[in-house]
């Protein structure tokens, strides 16, 4: 039985308990990820740009451009944190996010705009793994590592907390100062900074830095061949191909709809931007609780198949929005999170599950990033242009038909002769060279040539594998 995170019960090893310093490790990470992830600015960002004179195709340009440059970002930036250390990853992370929020207050233009985003970009894929790496080393430096899932999953609580408690207030804030979100935002990450400071040097991690400029050949040559391995392996697993392209349907339609077309949508139905912070808010709520229960699926359908059932209701609610009135799209606003909520674990299982054993897990997981990205930036360009045309309707309408279209498809090929067999075989059709050193074993076992595993296993489906003791510790990496 797990620890319960505090003290260390009398009687107890310092293995069962927590060191000073690994309580010190766990309380600024809370703060870290509290403070740098609080962006204020995000339920009113779409119409403080259009009264700062952008238009809807400037703004979606904008995020287009967004997700082209975290797409770019995402694997430099883990090289930088090997390079330099992660506590000095996170630092910088922390500066350049601080400059970011203070663009559009010192420019407040097209350009000011765009420095912005591009600059949210560099800052977050800075610390989108550093922060993890960072907790996960000084845990197991501490003999404490017993503790990490439980130290990532509350600050990540925290985080969402925050975020319901602070953006109802945003426009009442931005009633009394304009620029109030982002110069609150720009604080956050000043805060954020402050406790990336205090976080202690980890001798073995800044070790570890420090020979990667000696050996900076050696690690490229090693990233280069690990990148090739899981093109390789996304290649040559239809199973594991198919399993991250039903996965673009979830994490496009969630973002674009939570993200760039949240505001519209409230606009377009009467609702004013005092109120979209606590619609936010409500949405967090409803994620956050069905994100930590995915058990509550019935096992009746397998988790592949809940995906595809999740994918068309997020279409379907998206649909029904122009139907309804402002009350109406608020509580379909909640639904579509709460359907995001389930989703993303079940769909995180399902990649982990198809990664053959071996593979370089770390950056598949990275591929997969990119590529929902890159899908996410030519929606953006194609929200734009809609919203430009005054089609709002329509947007959502054929949003809704191209999901149905590609999930048709995925389970066209689901059920094809090829794919059912290598899930059966648990990849067995691959050859071990083609992949790494991923054999006959892997995860993606007899499991998957149902659907996957049942979804009683799906409690931790967002988290990260934990490492074995022998095993070189990862990266992680967020979608």
């Amino acid at each position: 039985m797990r620890a319960r995170l505090g003290r260390p019960r009398p009687g107890t090893g310092a293995a069962t308990g927590l060191t000073d310093t690994a309580r010190r490790i766990i309380r600024l990470n809370y703060g870290f990820q509290l403070l740098f992830n609080l962006l204020w600015w995000m339920p009113v960002f779409y119409a403080y740009q259009k009264a700062a004179g952008l238009s809807d195709g400037q703004i979606f340009g904008i995020q287009s451009i967004y997700y082209v440059a975290f797409c770019l970002l995402e694997i430099p930036t883990g090289l930088i944190a090997d390079r330099i250390g992660t506590r000095n990853c996170l630092r910088l992370g922390a500066v350049v996010m601080t400059a970011a929020n203070l663009a559009p207050v010192v420019s407040a233009s097209y350009t000011g705009f765009l420095i912005h985003f591009l600059a949210v970009a560099a800052g977050r894929s800075l610390t989108s793994g550093a922060a993890s790496a960072y907790l996960y080393d000084g845990l197991r430096a501490e003999r404490c590592g017993e503790h990490y899932l439980r130290a990532e999953g509350t600050a990540r609580a925290l985080g969402l907390a925050a975020k319901v408690v602070c953006w109802p207030l945003v426009g009442p804030l931005m009633a009394l100062a304009h620029p109030a979100p982002y110069l609150l935002s720009a604080a956050s990450a000043a805060g954020s900074l402050v406790c990336a400071v205090l976080l202690p040097r980890l001798a073995g991690a800044e070790a570890g830095a420090d020979t990667g400029r000696d050996g900076g050949g050696r690690r490229g040559s090693a990233f280069l061949r690990d990148a090739g391995t899981a093109l390789r392996c996304v290649a040559s697993s239809p199973w594991l191909a198919l399993v991250m392209v039903q996965g673009v349907a979830v994490f496009t339609l969630s973002r674009i709809c939570q993200v760039n077309l949240f505001q519209p949508i409230l606009l377009d139905h009467g609702i004013g931007e005092a109120s979209h912070g606590g619609v936010l808010a409500a949405m967090t709520v409803a994620e956050a609780v069905a994100s930590a229960r995915p058990q509550w699926l019935s096992r009746r359908l397998p988790p592949a198949a809940w995906v595809s059932v999740l994918s068309l209701a997020l279409a379907g609610t998206l649909a029904a929005m122009t139907l309804g009135g402002p009350w109406t799209v608020v509580v379909l606003l909640c639904l579509f999170a709460a359907a995001t909520g389930f989703a993303f674990p079940v769909q995180r299982k399902l990649v982990n599950d198809a990664v053959p054993a071996h593979a370089p897990r770390a950056t598949l997981l990275s591929v997969e990033s990119i590529v929902d990205r890159a899908v996410c930036a030519l929606a953006a360009i194609a929200a734009g242009a809609y919203l430009s045309a005054g089609h709002l309707d329509a947007l959502l309408w054929h949003s809704a038909l191209a999901t149905a279209v590609l999930l048709g498809a995925f389970q066209l090929l689901l059920r094809s002769r090829v794919v059912a067999r290598t899930g059966r075989d648990g990849n067995k059709a691959l050859p071990s060279q083609a992949c790494g050193n991923a054999g006959t074993d892997g995860p993606a076992s007899a499991e998957v040539g149902n659907g996957t595993p049942a979804l009683a296993d799906t409690g931790d489906a967002g988290r990260k594998p934990a490492l074995e003791p022998d095993q070189t510790p990862q990266r992680p990496r967020t979608t």
